[in-house]
């Protein structure tokens, strides 16, 4: 009933216009019919569960029945969501300052939260940095986030930009480990792992481009899979087009075969943070990579399920959900 319910609601929100649009470039790309196209579509609706834009984004038109059904559509996504996260805990993740103070032990760095009362106490965290993070309380995706050089504002100017901007959450800048900083040096190039009920089972390497101060992968950035049991990386990375690269397009630097350093310390803090908050089982971790530790930066409880599995990435034309499946059987 949950499944039939999440599919009339979608049904009924959907952007139609969005919906053959998505069809015309499918038949543009494939040369298939439209007829097939639009009753395919809604077959992979109702049979996986998803949505124009997993059809698409997936080249699940390339796909057998058996193949379509490894795929983590946006339905599994949300249904996985709905069974091990309860919201009454998401405002954790949404609110930075508490989600710091939850993680204050994994953070490895400083950070102040600024009003309008503790221009002292501002003062004393800016001494002897000389770059430092502004983030507002709320947002995602690296919206709105800001790396200043201090020495740019002179005496109380910084404190007023904070606090007119609302970038109330101010940070040392955590220092990468220098194999991810020689890829991307303008960016903390983070590794996005996905825990489920305190288990690693999937990860990816988020890689900053065009000298952006943010890896984000809609921001401009690059992505590519991390191999769970190694830490390496064994495709290339893409970009929002789907250009292929096996070394940064920007610095040069070899992506394919780069293996992540301290591995085994990534893991294990994503899998102790995610058992400090069981009623939240289902987090994708952000963590920047430190020459002696990783270190957290932000989680989420609504983990995307769209670019650790994106065609470029598959191994035999198959997505992730036989890996989440195998663990949520476990889980029983």
């Amino acid at each position: 009933m949950g499944k039939l319910k999440y599919i009339v609601k979608r049904i009924k929100n959907m952007n139609y216009k969005n919906f053959f649009k998505t069809i015309n470039d499918v038949h543009e790309k494939t040369n298939k019919n439209r007829v097939y196209l639009f009753f395919d579509m809604v077959i992979c609706g109702f049979k996986y569960q998803a949505g124009y834009m997993d059809y698409q984004l997936f080249e699940m038109y390339k796909m057998n029945s058996n193949e379509r059904k490894t795929i983590i559509t946006r339905g599994k996504n949300n249904d996985m969501i709905k069974k091990y996260n309860n919201p009454k805990f998401n405002e954790l993740f949404h609110n930075k300052t508490l989600f710091n103070e939850k993680f204050n032990e994994y953070l490895h760095r400083d950070w102040l939260l600024v009003n309008k009362n503790n221009l002292d106490e501002f003062q004393k965290f800016l001494k002897n940095k000389e770059e430092i993070m502004l983030k507002p309380i709320g947002g995602s995706c690296g919206q709105k986030i800001e790396k200043v050089k201090t020495k740019d504002f002179k005496d109380k100017e910084l404190y007023k930009y904070v606090l007119d901007n609302d970038l109330l959450l101010v940070e040392e800048v955590a220092k990468q480990c220098k194999e991810l900083s020689a890829l991307h040096p303008s960016s903390i190039n983070t590794v996005r792992v996905i825990t489920l009920k305190g288990k690693v089972l999937v990860a990816y390497l988020r890689i900053g481009n065009h000298n952006n101060v943010v890896d984000n992968f809609n921001h401009g950035g690059l992505v590519v899979p991390v191999d769970v049991e190694s830490g390496t990386i064994k495709f290339p990375a893409i970009d929002k087009a789907h250009n292929e690269y096996t070394n940064h397009p920007l610095t040069g630097e070899k992506i394919v075969g780069l293996k992540i350093p301290r591995w085994n310390k990534v893991i294990e803090l994503c899998e102790d943070a995610a058992k400090k908050i069981p009623e939240l089982g289902y987090v994708g971790w952000d963590v920047c990579v430190g020459e002696k530790y990783p270190l957290l930066i932000e989680g989420n409880e609504f983990p995307g399920h769209d670019i650790y599995q994106l065609p470029p990435h598959r191994k035999g034309n198959t997505g992730l959900y036989p890996i989440f499946e195998k663990a949520m059987e476990e889980e029983k």
